[in-house]
């Protein structure tokens, strides 16, 4: 039996995979009243033979490491949509974000009681890697969370 092979949506996913290290803005939120800058560091490998990426993030701020998360993103063919698990360290239930490419811009959300969120990748230039997190309590008034400009090194 021939096994299966990652479709091009699977192998879509591997311009995530590399050593990722940017800036950050942090807007004024909830979790940040007063917002401020951070640094934010990606290493993003292939896994199962390519059918997935699996992504370990760090932020810092002031030399001292205050975030981390852990995701596991993949192309769910029934569905036809990219599907990311995350876990972090707030404790929290793991997210599950759905969502599809639009050019070169993979948009993905979720939502839940209580919290809404949309994520963003714009890998629309070598090398770069653009992301934005947006959140809500109801799924219709927005913030931006963070904004990050980031370079694979």
């Amino acid at each position: 039996m021939e096994m299966p092979k990652p479709t091009e949506h699977h192998r879509k996913l591997q311009r995530l995979v590399g050593q990722w290290r940017g800036e950050e803005t942090m807007h004024p939120s909830q979790w940040d009243p007063s917002g401020g800058t951070a640094t934010g560091r990606t290493l993003g490998r292939l896994a199962l033979d390519g059918f997935a990426v699996i992504s370990d993030y760090e932020q810092e701020r002031g030399g001292v490491v205050t975030f981390k998360g852990h995701g596991v993103m993949t192309f769910d063919q029934i569905d036809g949509l990219y599907v990311l698990h995350w876990f972090d360290c707030m404790g929290t239930r793991p997210e599950v974000f759905k969502g599809v490419f639009e050019g070169e811009v993979l948009s993905l959300s979720h939502g839940g009681p209580g919290m809404h969120a949309r994520l963003t990748y714009d890998l629309s230039r070598p090398d770069r890697l653009t992301s934005r997190m947006e959140m809500s309590v109801d799924g219709i008034a927005w913030s931006t969370l963070f904004d990050g400009e980031y370079t694979r090194e």
